[in-house]
């Protein structure tokens, strides 16, 4: 049976999907056999009737046309039908884990697997209705599924920053090929407390294409520098404040366990003390 969902929902996610896209290219799969588990695994998404988008590599390449293998599919669907997705997926005899119960759940069938995401796993980005407005659809594995737009595209990478891992390329690529379909006005709302985190990504698209750094809106320079300029008359923090592990818990946790920071959240050292 079908969730019932307020008819309003169902229009806050559907009404505004209204750009299809043909991808200059497609990822291609590390393991071949997985077409088939994705092929089913799509249908039955589309079947349920939940709202979700598709997100990762598939959105890069659909955007950018950048070619890369992929090991599995990123699902971005709202927190409330997290539990929802996962238990359909058990009920029909699929393996789901919760990972993390703060973001991210998979759905497993054998090696093969998918990750349902309704959040960031630093807690700043919740999907909500606001994700849907904007989305593309694409035909993958001959369903019609909805990309995540450009613009959250964007902010569901700009904390991904691990020793490991780094998304930064994919935000560059994504403002250099898809500049004026971003709401760069939501983009900058949703950042408005990390707003220096999307500095640096914008700076890094004018450092890597001089030639392309008209991409970037004016005002939005305008206004970073602006708050850029008022901070530096400011003087430090009193509390010593290490937000590294919004990027990488690992890579920053000695900050927090040996040298006295805060973690985000938490207390740590006065400087002054």
């Amino acid at each position: 049976m079908r969730p019932l969902r307020p008819p309003e929902a169902a229009r806050a996610t559907e009404d505004k999907v209204i750009t299809a896209i043909e991808p200059a290219a497609s990822p291609s799969l590390m393991n071949p056999q997985a077409e088939a588990f994705y092929t089913e695994a799509l249908k039955e998404l589309a079947d349920l009737g939940l709202p979700f988008l598709l997100a990762g590599t598939y959105a890069v390449s659909a955007y950018t046309g950048i070619r890369r293998a992929t090991k599995d599919l990123d699902v971005f669907c709202k927190g409330g039908d997290f539990p929802r997705i996962l238990d359909h997926f058990r009920q029909l005899g699929y393996a789901v884990a919760i990972e993390d119960e703060r973001w991210l759940g998979k759905v497993h069938k054998g090696e093969m697997f998918f990750d349902v995401i309704f959040a960031s796993s630093n807690g700043t980005m919740p999907v909500n209705d606001h994700w849907f407005q904007d989305a593309r659809t694409l035909d993958l594995f001959g369903t019609n599924v909805r990309i995540v737009g450009p613009t959250e595209l964007i902010w569901s990478k700009a904390f991904i920053q691990l020793r490991h891992r780094y998304d930064g390329a994919d935000i560059v690529h994504v403002i250099l090929k898809q500049s004026d379909a971003i709401d760069w006005k939501r983009l900058l709302d949703y950042m408005e407390l990390h707003w220096e985190v999307l500095l640096v990504h914008l700076l890094n698209l004018r450092w890597i294409y001089p030639t392309d750094r008209d991409r970037i809106p004016r005002w939005l320079m305008d206004e970073l520098l602006d708050r850029l300029s008022h901070q530096l008359e400011l003087p430090p923090p009193d509390m010593k404040v290490c937000r590294g592990r919004m990027l990488s818990r690992v890579d920053y946790a000695i900050a927090v366990s040996d040298w006295g920071y805060a973690d985000v959240g938490g207390e740590g050292e006065w400087r002054n003390e």
